[in-house]
């Protein structure tokens, strides 16, 4: 902020005359995640912290403005997806998230509001379980600090981009809604690793799938290419030719894809596969770069690594 930035009603910077109002990275996204108390926002901002958001929880909507400035300060390296958890507990709060919301519009910020509701029943049986009092309770009936809320919030469930009813939902329901409305359905909302590994090295302990390729040509007795791994072209060229590779990625690839659409569907969104051979330096290696570009083709998010390419110059 500069030493001539003036203050909004709802204390943001107000960007000076003249035209010089500060651009903001282009990608830079801002999620709100309000609603209800006792319908979800806790949840919610977790799922949406596990899709890749940076999450800040309880923040009063007038340092939302100050926060996206100096993210977007920061650079192509910085934060490019802030969602911030606020609770709307006053008029005054509301007035104040209501003044950002404008600004963040003059900003040319990309901003959108997820909404999170339940019924007036489910939210008296979620708080009577939990034993706790409504915050705008005060003393009185937990109906009457429900009813309060919900009039404090009328007008922003009207903004709101997302609306989701938690009434009947479980938990896994909820996330599997938010990432039905944030990145969609299916396969492409798993995110897969693969990693190739050597079997004399010992199995991994953290790998949902484990694929043994060692029934593949061993570029190992290969002279030209014992040297080399999975990572050099003339050892890919060599594995991915020999008899049997391919027609293991093509069933090993439409198994994975029917997995992973179970997964979604289950409220699985992260998954590793392990591929084997016998020292983790070529056929292992070779599979699992290829199978991951096979995954991307379907719009899946995969990340490679090598467990034992260290080993090689050790």
């Amino acid at each position: 902020m500069n030493d001539h930035a003036t203050m909004s009603p709802a204390g943001a910077p107000v960007p000076p005359a003249g035209g010089n109002r500060p651009e903001p990275a282009d990608d830079f996204e801002v999620l709100l995640i309000t609603g209800m108390s006792g319908a979800g926002r806790s949840h919610a901002a977790d799922c949406v912290e596990d899709m890749g958001w940076y999450v800040v929880d309880n923040l009063p909507p007038k340092l939302l403005v100050p926060l996206v400035d100096m993210m977007t300060n920061a650079g192509k390296d910085g934060v490019h997806k802030l969602a911030a958890v606020i609770d709307v507990r006053s008029r005054e709060y509301f007035d104040d998230l209501s003044a950002v919301l404008s600004h963040l519009d003059d900003l040319g910020v990309r901003a959108r509001i997820l909404f999170l509701d339940a019924s007036d029943e489910v939210l008296i049986k979620r708080y009577e379980s939990v034993r706790r009092p409504h915050p705008l309770q005060r003393g009185n009936r937990l109906i009457d600090g429900i009813l309060e809320e919900r009039s404090l919030l009328a007008n922003l469930k009207e903004r709101a981009d997302m609306v989701i009813d938690t009434s009947s939902l479980s938990i896994h329901q909820l996330s599997t809604k938010l990432y039905e409305a944030m990145l969609g359905s299916g396969p492409s909302t798993v995110a897969v690793h693969i990693f190739s590994f050597g079997f004399k090295y010992g199995l991994p302990m953290d790998a949902d799938f484990v694929a043994d390729v060692r029934f593949l040509p061993n570029p190992f007795w290969v002279p030209t290419l014992r040297e080399l791994n999975g990572q050099d072209k003339p050892v890919s060229d060599y594995v991915l030719s020999s008899p049997g590779a391919g027609d293991f990625l093509d069933a090993y690839e439409r198994a994975i894809l029917v997995a992973l659409e179970g997964y979604a569907h289950e409220d699985k969104h992260f998954v590793t596969i392990a591929i084997g051979c016998t020292g983790g330096q070529h056929r292992s290696v070779v599979m699992s770069e290829e199978l991951a570009r096979r995954l991307r083709a379907h719009g899946i998010s995969v990340t490679v690594s090598a467990r034992e390419l260290h080993r090689a110059r050790a």
